[in-house]
């Protein structure tokens, strides 16, 4: 899998911020058939940092409702990384 493919997007949300500046950690949207070892080759591909460890999860399809139709939204996966002391990933820089 191309480290391109691998990661999405960054998931930012109150509790990625709080975890990105008190444990060192990143939390990513990564393709759904990504394994741990192709996550952690692809940020330190691409971000040029040291990955210490991968934690990954599913996050289920849910139904949602747009007037009397109901649709499903996809099932997508979810990576934390953790990331070597001292190394981090900006990804919205000046802002």
């Amino acid at each position: 899998m191309n480290v391109y493919d691998v990661i999405q997007r960054p998931l930012v949300t109150e509790k990625s911020n709080v975890a990105r500046e008190e444990l060192n950690v990143v939390t990513l949207a990564v393709n759904p058939r990504a394994t741990k070892h192709d996550i952690s080759r692809a940020v330190e591909a691409l971000f040029d940092v040291q990955v210490l460890d991968v934690h990954t999860m599913r996050q289920p399809r849910k139904t949602r409702r747009v007037g009397r139709y109901a649709g499903r939204k996809s099932e997508w996966k979810k990576a934390i990384v953790r990331l070597a002391e001292g190394q981090t990933i900006e990804f919205f820089e000046g802002v």
